[in-house]
């Protein structure tokens, strides 16, 4: 066997390669680069779910970073259990190869109670005095005293937020380093997401955005001359490229006002009650599951999606066949947004009934994905010490809600989802190995077995 590294650099394509970039430009010119085909969603837990089994949704069971769970009647994102991937993994096929095999998953997503032998991923405390306090999930558990004591805390609040920055892709690259010092894994899995938050914040060619991109080719750079220095061989992809956009679409509003969806008033606002509603969407990025209780209502709602302004293209079951997502986790309808479109969760028709959660961080709680998390409210004329003081009231034991993200949807410059057929915007696989990389495009579901190649 040959020790190997994957490292996942979130929203890389080929044009981002260049001037910014100047380490992993040079490193791609010295080995080989192929695009890779995306599936439907090309969002990040379905798109690591596909690389780790070789499947597709409908095999895999993964059809979205979230999804509704119907025997629960609740919507529910970001969830752990690696038990929920309904197909055998990268790991266990390489343990199957032989049995000396070993893997560590750092920070890819599904990495709670599974086979792998080592592994890393957040896991935030929760007290119920409202307090969010950075931890981590490890296994072997001691490895979480281990590591925090000696790199510190993992910087929960700079990893998804207003003020996500480069230290949490930092952080999870020296996680890498302490996990190969210590036990020199067969497979070591490496999630460096820091380009996906910039590129959703900010245009593309902004000032902002190229400091990103030299960010990561830092960290990169790092990486792959400590992994090459001790003999391991480096491959480098992504999941997703990221799309500018300028137009959100709010599914959930569309299907209030035709009566479809119900909502609960709770303390004068407003939540959505799927269970309730004849048809409600989930919006992840520029896709959207939409989950018809009535299968006579399926028409009119697909109708009612279609003559929506955004909307590029509905899938019924036979659409979703020809993407591989025909899975009962899927929505009776599935929505695509225009390229320049992206969906967002919102339900409310007047902003002064949204729910307390909207305006808050709270990825678990809210039933879609929220990019507005990563603005601070413009109309707050000083945000720090609004935050700094809501901080200090729990610390001292007070419950106080930290309510300082924007209702503006029109914040988002760019989001993913959708497939594209264009190779300079396609996720990318590089690797110096180039006899098992013939260049051009491969289809994301020959990740999991290229990276045996690599292996033995």
């Amino acid at each position: 066997m040959q020790r190997t590294v994957v490292l996942n650099v979130v929203g890389l394509t080929p044009s981002l390669l260049g001037d910014s970039m100047p380490f992993l430009t040079d490193w791609s010119n010295r080995g080989n680069l192929a695009t890779i085909q995306p599936i439907l969603p090309a969002v990040t837990c379905s798109v690591q779910a596909t690389y780790l089994t070789g499947k597709m949704p409908k095999e895999h069971g993964i059809v979205g970073n979230g999804w509704y769970f119907r025997e629960e009647c609740e919507v529910k994102f970001w969830r752990q259990s690696n038990a929920l991937i309904q197909s055998p993994k990268l790991w266990e096929m390489g343990r199957s190869l032989d049995p000396s095999f070993t893997c560590a998953n750092l920070f890819w997503w599904y990495n709670m109670y599974s086979s792998v032998d080592y592994a890393i991923t957040p896991r935030p405390m929760y007290p119920a005095d409202g307090r969010k306090i950075p931890d981590l999930y490890t296994h072997p558990v001691e490895i979480r005293s281990q590591i925090q004591a000696e790199l510190g805390s993992f910087p929960l609040f700079q990893f998804w937020e207003p003020a996500t920055s480069i230290r949490s892709s930092q952080w999870i690259a020296d996680t890498a380093r302490w996990t190969e010092q210590r036990y020199q894994p067969t497979l070591s899995l490496v999630y460096l997401p820091h380009l996906d938050y910039g590129l959703q914040r900010y245009p593309l060619q902004s000032q902002k955005v190229q400091e990103d991109l030299r960010s990561i080719d830092q960290v990169c750079q790092d990486l792959i001359q400590f992994y090459e220095a001790r003999q391991v061989q480096v491959i480098v992809l992504s999941e997703y490229g990221i799309a500018p956009v300028d137009r959100p679409i709010h599914l959930n509003r569309v299907l209030r006002q035709q009566g479809l969806l119900q909502i609960r008033e709770e303390l004068g606002l407003e939540l959505l009650d799927a269970g309730a509603s004849r048809a409600f969407a989930v919006a992840d990025h520029q896709v959207a599951h939409v989950y018809v209780a009535d299968p006579t209502d399926i028409p009119k709602v697909r109708a009612l999606l279609e003559a929506t302004e955004g909307v590029a293209e509905v899938l019924d079951e036979t659409g979703k066949q020809s993407y591989g997502l025909d899975h009962s986790r899927a929505g009776e309808l599935v929505a695509i947004a225009q390229p320049n479109a992206w969906f967002t969760y919102y339900y409310w028709l007047d902003d002064r009934c949204a729910p307390d959660f909207a305006r808050t961080v709270d990825i678990h709680r809210k039933p879609g994905y929220d990019p507005v998390e990563l603005f601070l409210n413009p109309a707050l004329k000083f945000p720090q010490i609004k935050i700094a003081a809501t901080l200090l009231k729990r610390r001292l034991g007070g419950r106080a809600l930290l309510d300082v993200i924007p209702l503006d949807a029109n914040l988002v410059q760019g989001s993913h989802g959708r497939v594209s057929k264009i190779p300079d915007e396609s996720p990318v696989l590089m690797t110096q190995q180039a006899q098992h990389l013939e260049g051009g495009a491969i289809a994301a579901t020959e990740v999991c077995s290229l990276i045996l190649r690599h292996v033995f």
